[in-house]
C-alpha cells in the first residue's frame, strides 16, 4: 500500500505489517483513504479527531447555509389604514431577514370589477418598502386574486450575519449592565460598612466622654456622704 504520514508527507509503498507497525509507533490509526487506487492509499491519523473536525465543519456549513423562503401576505383592496401599517411592518421584517414576500390582493363580489384598486395598493406597498426590496414579479391577475412578488436587496447570508452580530451586541450590553449592577452593589456594601464603623467610633467616643463625668459624679456622692457622717458625729462627741 501507499502510505501517507501524519503531516501529509509521502512515506512510500510499504507492506501492511510495516504500516501497522508505524501506526503503533506514532500512536495513530491506519485509515484507508483511497481504496480504489492501485496500490491502495492509507494515511496515519487520529481518526477520532478527524471525525470531530469533520462534524464541526459540517455544522458550520449548515449554519451559514441560506434557504430561500417565500413569505406571503394577504390584503384586501379596501384595507383599513391601521391594518395596512401592520401588514407593511410584517413585509419590512421579512425583507430585512432576506426573504422574498408574495403579496396577494383578494377581491370579493363587485370588487372584482375594480382591479385598479388592487394594482394601486400593490404599487403603494412597493413604493413604501423600496429601500429594502424591489418588485421581482409585477402585479398580475390570478382569478379573484392579484399577486406581486417582492425580492430583498440583501442576500439571506448577509441578513443572517447582521442578525448574529446584533444579537452579540445585545448580549454584550446586557452583560455590561449586569457588571455595572454588581459594582454598584459592592460600592453600597462598602459604604454601609464605613457608616457602621463611623457609628461605632462615635458610640465609643461618647462612652469615653461620659466615663469621666460618671466618675466625677460618683466622687461627689462619696464626699457628700463623708461630710454628713462628720456632722452627725460632732454632737455625739460634745454630749460625751
Amino acid at each position: 500500500m501507499r502510505l501517507v504520514g501524519p503531516s501529509g508527507e509521502q512515506v512510500g509503498i510499504v507492506p501492511l505489517a510495516k504500516a501497522l507497525e508505524l501506526a503503533q509507533e506514532y500512536d495513530l490509526d491506519l485509515v484507508e483513504v483511497a481504496a480504489t487506487a492501485r496500490p491502495p492509499v492509507c494515511k496515519l491519523m487520529d481518526y477520532g479527531k478527524f471525525k470531530y473536525e469533520s462534524a464541526m465543519k459540517a455544522r458550520e456549513a449548515r449554519k451559514n447555509q441560506a434557504h430561500t423562503v417565500i413569505k406571503e401576505m394577504k390584503l384586501r383592496p379596501k384595507i383599513d389604514p391601521h391594518d395596512y401599517d401592520t401588514k407593511k411592518g410584517h413585509v419590512v421584517r421579512f425583507l430585512k431577514q432576506g426573504d422574498k414576500v408574495k403579496i396577494t390582493i383578494m377581491f370579493r363580489g363587485r370588487e372584482q370589477s375594480r382591479p385598479e384598486l388592487g394594482f394601486r395598493l400593490l404599487q403603494r406597498l412597493a413604493s413604501d418598502v423600496e429601500e429594502l426590496g424591489f418588485i421581482e414579479s409585477n402585479p398580475k391577475q390570478d382569478g379573484r386574486n392579484m399577486i406581486m412578488v417582492l425580492g430583498p436587496h440583501k442576500k439571506k447570508t448577509e441578513a443572517m450575519a447582521e442578525a448574529r452580530e446584533a444579537a452579540a451586541i445585545r448580549k454584550a450590553e446586557r452583560q455590561g449592565r449586569t457588571d455595572d449592577g454588581d459594582l454598584d452593589d459592592e460600592v453600597d456594601t462598602d459604604l454601609d460598612v464605613e457608616l457602621d464603623g463611623d457609628l461605632d467610633d462615635e458610640v465609643d467616643t461618647d462612652a469615653e466622654v461620659d466615663a469621666p463625668a460618671a466618675e466625677a459624679e460618683q466622687a461627689d456622692a462619696v464626699d457628700e456622704a463623708t461630710g454628713d457622717e462628720s456632722v452627725d458625729s460632732t454632737p455625739e462627741a460634745a454630749a460625751s
